[in-house]
């Protein structure tokens, strides 16, 4: 049979990876997953920030925390008739902190979207983290950049040619396709 050091290294390498798998997921159970909800609900309480974090805990090793600022009406509403007005539900953005399939953590950045006005931004990968990378500075960076791409979305106008789009274009999709 011919040398197979290089199929060994590469089943050893894979054997390390399903280690890591379990390692990471119990990283998370044991301090992780507590240890980035303690440090959101710091910094909401120290900035004032109108906010809240969800847990999503329906899926054993594909938890998340989401730290949501809500969703209210838009201010912008169709008028149905003179007495009856459709009011646009306004999401106003989260940072989410996700397990992956392989007990990394994966941040995102959902954006604000009006329900019903244009189609929503695609959410932002901040990155793909192992547990022992997210010390708090991350997070206090995370939330940092997440609060910094909201505001730029909010104050949307083309000043800016570098600035990106906010992801909708600026025609209402009607709900209701006449025929």
């Amino acid at each position: 049979m011919e040398d197979l050091s290089n199929l060994i290294r590469k089943v050893a390498q894979y054997q390390e990876i399903l280690g890591n798998t379990q390692k990471y997921r119990e990283a998370w159970k044991s301090s992780l997953k507590q240890n980035i909800l303690d440090l959101l609900e710091a910094m909401i309480k120290e900035t004032g920030l109108e906010a809240k974090i969800n847990k999503k805990e329906e899926v054993e090793n594909l938890e998340a925390l989401v730290l949501s600022l809500g969703q209210a009406r838009s201010g912008i509403f169709e008028r149905v008739n003179s007495d009856v007005q459709r009011h646009l539900i306004k999401h106003n953005g989260s940072l989410v902190y996700q397990q992956l399939f392989n007990g990394k953590i994966m941040v995102m950045i959902t954006y604000p979207m009006i329900e019903g006005y244009g189609e929503p931004r695609p959410p932002l990968t901040v990155g793909i983290y192992r547990p022992e990378e997210l010390k708090p500075p991350f997070i206090l960076r995370h939330m940092e950049g997440f609060i910094k791409e909201i505001t730029v979305w909010e104050d949307y106008d083309d000043d800016e040619p570098s600035q990106q789009t906010i992801g909708f274009n600026m025609n209402f999709i009607d709900p209701v396709k006449e025929e």
